[in-house]
């Protein structure tokens, strides 16, 4: 996002396809594309955005990483989501793109923010092989029943209210300040929401609604190194929420940005690429030394 506003999340078609700002490379039933040269890093977004939401961070990840930024299926450029998508899917397309005719070299860093961060997590177990390590970006992890309820509620109201549940979610991750301050930024946010497709926004939502409770007891089977990150305030991807990620995880850690709130890529991408770039070089420095003659 060049120019600190709009462009990384510009509303599109009501089909969640906006021709106009180019679809890049299509692999797997996904969109994406890429910048930079080095290591593979792979950007997964939240439910109803779109790679764009990374545009805050790609200059300085790409400085160090081939640094590919997808659109998960029902999202952006991807082709739609079935009303039955399910979490291992999802993970299967992302990992899918690593091995088409414009692959990554593996193994490559998956950084996940939100269901991103579930999809990531999940593509760990499937394939840890593929999977140099892991960020785990405003994650939800082990719901208690409030919050179980609370995002249910917030799926309904998806079903029922479409419009409405977008604009409670701005409302909830924008700050009053953080709303004044940039308010073309808001707007966009919102729009593109709006301009997913639907289905296949519910479907999406559907996982993220219950994909925690389906990863909680797998996480210990984790075994690539893992960074666990939220904002200070987040009130859905709350910073125990990340202790509790971190803890499950073997020899995960957690970093909590001070402050800040859901949306860190586009609220905090300084803090936040800082510590991707500074966990990826950890994890390329110690394999790098693991496999020296």
């Amino acid at each position: 996002m060049s120019d600190g506003t709009n462009s990384a999340q510009g509303g599109g078609s009501g089909s969640g396809r906006n021709p106009a700002r180019g679809l890049g490379h299509v692999d797997a039933g996904l969109a994406y594309d890429d910048a930079g040269h080095g290591t593979g890093l792979v950007l997964l977004h939240g439910v109803g955005l779109d790679r764009r939401m990374w545009d805050r961070c790609r200059p300085a990840l790409a400085a160090r990483h081939r640094t590919r930024a997808v659109d998960l299926r029902g999202h952006g450029g991807s082709s739609p989501a079935p009303g039955d998508v399910t979490l291992t899917e999802l993970a299967h397309d992302v990992l899918g793109t690593l091995d088409g005719p414009d692959g990554l070299t593996e193994p490559a860093h998956l950084v996940g923010f939100s269901l991103g961060a579930l999809v990531a997590a999940r593509a760990a177990l499937l394939r840890p092989e593929a999977v140099a390590s892991l960020t785990l970006v405003s994650s939800v992890a082990r719901r208690t029943e409030q919050e179980s309820r609370e995002v249910q509620r917030r799926l309904e109201t998806a079903r029922r209210d479409f419009p409405a549940s977008v604009h409670a979610a701005v409302e909830r991750w924008f700050t009053t300040p953080w709303k004044a301050a940039e308010p073309e930024l808001a707007a966009a946010v919102q729009a593109t929401l709006l301009a997913q497709d639907h289905s296949s926004y519910l479907a999406c939502y559907e996982v993220f609604a219950r994909a925690d409770r389906e990863l909680w007891p797998r996480l210990p089977e984790i075994s690539v190194p893992t960074l666990a990150v939220t904002g200070e305030a987040d009130p859905g991807s709350t910073p125990e929420m990340t202790r509790q990620l971190a803890g499950a995880i073997p020899g995960a850690r957690d970093v909590v940005v001070p402050g800040a709130r859901h949306l860190l890529p586009l609220e905090a991408p300084g803090p936040l690429t800082t510590e991707i770039i500074r966990h990826t070089t950890e994890v390329d420095r110690d394999r790098t030394t693991a496999t020296a003659p």
